[in-house]
């Protein structure tokens, strides 16, 4: 995958001063690392749908499934611009054919999780989300999302970009007017990655495709769309990762060695005791991969699922 993937992103991440207060919130893991393959689309809503910079500073109040934007001191309600905004840009983001969207933590514009939603007593519990996240979320509802700050934990970091790359291949795929034949292929290539995070999904894909050559093709690539990213926004797990582990030994049991199946069991056991990094015993299959050359094995996505570069794997 050579070309960069389109990405929107609140654009005070970016390092742009757009924030109320002329500010801006730099994330450098995202211009200095996730730059190399991102290619990202600036979004501010406060400034695109017409506030000035600086500008008062704005929250949610009322009831959180349907909140207000109003200014924090002279209470100007902002909503109906802001929704207005809402509804122009994602229709507009339609074109920018985007894998995913980093947003602001916090911003009752841009916030995807616990956001202040002030009630009439002055109190102020973290049930809201943003009203552009929210428009974002409504109108991609398959998209990977997620806020700069929940970037910091390993784990959903990895989650969340292993979901871009994986929705990315499958957009690719959707571009070159697959038949029932690639789609058998295409699921076949994931079925280590989707065991990762959800046997459960991976079941229900493999009998949808089982079933698919007599259903329309629209109807069976929206149908199979819509499971992959659902059992993709599950997290990984350790323990889910050692059955796929044990799942890939398998495949192996009549090629390698006594000493080389022991070696790769005391590998996958300091793993699930949490004393070693996927990536060790992942470094071990591809070593065994390359040297007996298992059919099923060299296609599978699970062992390399984002460029190794971002080393999203060697964290403990």
């Amino acid at each position: 995958m050579q070309e960069k993937i389109t990405v929107g992103i609140s654009s005070c991440l970016l390092g742009n001063p757009i924030r109320y207060d002329g500010g801006h919130k730099h994330n450098r893991y995202i211009t200095e690392v996730l730059a190399k393959y991102f290619y990202f689309v600036a979004v501010c809503p406060e400034v695109e749908c017409g506030l000035p910079i600086p500008r008062e500073a704005m929250h949610l109040v009322g009831d959180p499934d349907r909140p207000r934007l109003v200014t924090v001191k002279t209470g100007i309600d902002h909503t109906e611009k802001m929704l207005d905004f809402c509804k122009r840009k994602t229709s507009y983001l339609v074109a920018e054919d985007l894998c995913a969207f980093i947003f602001k933590k916090n911003s009752p514009s841009s916030g995807l999780h616990r956001v202040k939603v002030y009630d009439g007593s002055g109190r102020a519990p973290k049930k809201g989300r943003g009203l552009f996240a929210a428009s974002v979320v409504e109108r991609f509802p398959l998209l990977p999302v997620e806020e700069e700050g929940r970037l910091q934990d390993p784990l959903l970091r990895e989650n969340f970009i292993e979901r871009v790359f994986c929705y990315r291949r499958w957009k690719t795929f959707l571009n070159n007017s697959p038949d029932y034949k690639n789609l058998v292929d295409f699921h076949s290539a994931h079925k280590l990655q989707l065991m990762a995070h959800s046997p459960k999904h991976l079941t229900q894909l493999g009998r949808l495709v089982a079933a698919g050559k007599s259903m329309p093709r629209e109807e069976l690539l929206e149908q199979y769309q819509d499971g992959l990213m659902k059992a993709m926004s599950l997290k990984a797990t350790v323990k889910k990762n050692v059955n796929v582990l044990h799942h890939i030994l398998g495949h192996f049991k009549k090629k390698i060695s006594r000493d080389e199946k022991a070696e790769m069991l005391e590998i996958i056991d300091r793993y699930a005791r949490s004393t070693v990094p996927l990536v060790v015993p992942l470094t071990l299959v591809s070593h065994y991969v390359r040297k007996y050359e298992p059919a099923y094995l060299q296609n599978q996505t699970y062992l390399e699922p984002h460029p190794a570069e971002l080393m999203l794997r060697n964290q403990v």
